[in-house]
C-alpha cells in the first residue's frame, strides 16, 4: 500500500511550492545511493519521494490527490519511477548541478587536487615543547619541462573544437520524462578546453608529474600521538588548474622511558622500598625538565599519588599544562633469610592498631589525586 505522499516528503498539507520543492532536494541529498551506501533500501525510498514530488508539485494533479487520494491519480500519465534510474529522476527534476557539482561525472569547472599525506615521528620531549621538522613527500606538481602547459617545446595550446573551449559538452537524451540536456566533461580535450599538437614528453601533455617535495613543518606543543596536522594548498595541484589539494602531517609520538602520557598529565610509577615507605625518604623522580628530588612522607601507602601541579604537557593552543602524577609503587621483600624473617616478626610484635589507623581513608585520596 501507497504511503501518503504528504508524509513521504516530511510536510504538511498546507505546505507552499517552494517547502515541497525543499523538502526533496533535502531527500535526494539524503538518499543519493554515494552518500548513503549503509541503506540498501535508499534508491527505492527516493523512487517513492520522486513520486511524490512530481505529484505534489504540479497544482492540477496535488488537487486531484488531496480530493481523491492515489485512487485519483489511476490513469493520469504519472511515472512508474521504478523503472527508472536515479540518476535520470535527479536530472529530470534539477538537471546536472543539483548539489553545485555535476552528480555523476565530476565538478563543474576545474577539479580540486588530490591530498597528500607524510608520517612524522617525534619523542616526547619534543612533543611538550614543540619542534619543527623537515620533511619529503610525494605529490603531484606543475611539470618543470613544460611549465604546466602540458605542450613540448616549441608546440602551443590550441582551443579545442569540440567543446568551443568550455571543456564542458551537452548531450541532449530523450526519455519518457521528455528531453534532458547533459553536460559532461570534453573527450577530446579532458575538460581542458585546449588541446596540444605535440604533447610534453615529460608529462604526457598532462601538464603536471609526480614529484618528491621538502617542506619543514611546525608541531606544536601539546601535540597527541595519532593526531593529524592539515597544510591547505600543500597537497597535489589540480590538473585542470583548480585549487590544490592539502597536506596532511601524521604525527606519532615515541613513547617514554619512563613516563607514561594520559591526556595532558604524566604519570611515574615510583618504586620504593617498605622502608621508605615507612619512615619517609628523599627521592629523585624524572620530568620533563631533568630529574627532580622530592619528599616521601612517612607512612606513605601502596598506590598513594603524589602530584606536581603544572609538570605534565601543555595544553594544545591553550594555555596551561597538566600535572606530573607520581604514583607509589611499593616492593614487598622477597627472598628473606631465616634473619630477617625473625627481625620482621619482632617488628610486627612491637606494632599495633594505632600504627596501622587511617587506612580506610586510602582509597579517596587515591581517587581525588587522579580527578
Amino acid at each position: 500500500m501507497k504511503r501518503d505522499y504528504y508524509e513521504v516528503l516530511g510536510i504538511n498539507r498546507s505546505a507552499d511550492e517552494k517547502t515541497i520543492k525543499k523538502a526533496f532536494r533535502i531527500q535526494a541529498r539524503e538518499l543519493h545511493p554515494d552518500v548513503n551506501t549503509s541503506d540498501p533500501e535508499a534508491e527505492v525510498k527516493f523512487k517513492e519521494a520522486a513520486e511524490a514530488y512530481e505529484v505534489l508539485s504540479n497544482p492540477e494533479s496535488r488537487a486531484t490527490y488531496d480530493r481523491y487520494g492515489h485512487d485519483g491519480l489511476k490513469g493520469g500519465g504519472f511515472h512508474d519511477f521504478s523503472q527508472f534510474s536515479f540518476e535520470d529522476i535527479v536530472r529530470s527534476f534539477f538537471g546536472d548541478s543539483f548539489f553545485g557539482e555535476d552528480l555523476f561525472g565530476g565538478r563543474r569547472g576545474p577539479g580540486r587536487g588530490g591530498d597528500a599525506a607524510v608520517a612524522v615521528e617525534i619523542n616526547l620531549n619534543e612533543a611538550a615543547t614543540g619542534i619543527k621538522k623537515d620533511v619529503s613527500f610525494d605529490a603531484i606538481d606543475r611539470c618543470e619541462s613544460c611549465d604546466g602547459t602540458g605542450a613540448a617545446p616549441g608546440a602551443s595550446r590550441s582551443t579545442c573544437t569540440a567543446c568551443n573551449g568550455h571543456g564542458q559538452v551537452r548531450n541532449v537524451a530523450s526519455t519518457a520524462f521528455g528531453q534532458f540536456v547533459r553536460n559532461g566533461p570534453c573527450r577530446e580535450c579532458g575538460g581542458a578546453g585546449s588541446t596540444v599538437s605535440e604533447p610534453c614528453p615529460a608529462c604526457g601533455g598532462r601538464g603536471v608529474a609526480v614529484k618528491t617535495q621538502s617542506l619543514e613543518v611546525e608541531i606544536p606543543a601539546g601535540i597527541a600521538d595519532g593526531q593529524n596536522m592539515r597544510m591547505p594548498g600543500r597537497g597535489s595541484v589540480s590538473e585542470g588548474g583548480g585549487a590544490a589539494g592539502d597536506l596532511y602531517i601524521q604525527v606519532s609520538v615515541k613513547p617514554h622511558e619512563t613516563l607514561v602520557r594520559d591526556g595532558s598529565d604524566l604519570i611515574f610509577s615510583l618504586p620504593l622500598t617498605v622502608v621508605d615507605a615507612a619512615i619517609g625518604a628523599t627521592v629523585t623522580v624524572p620530568t620533563l625538565e631533568g630529574e627532580e628530588e622530592i619528599e616521601i612522607k612517612p607512612g606513605t601507602q601502596f598506590n598513594e599519588v603524589q602530584v606536581l601541579r603544572g609538570r605534565g604537557m601543555p595544553f594544545l593552543q591553550k594555555r596551561g599544562q597538566g600535572d606530573l602524577k607520581i604514583v607509589m609503587d611499593i616492593m614487598v621483600p622477597r627472598n628473606l633469610s631465616a634473619e630477617q624473617k625473625d627481625l620482621l616478626r619482632q617488628f610486627d610484635e612491637s606494632t599495633s592498631a594505632r600504627n596501622y589507623s587511617g587506612h580506610e581513608g586510602l582509597l579517596k585520596k587515591i581517587r581525588a589525586a587522579f580527578r
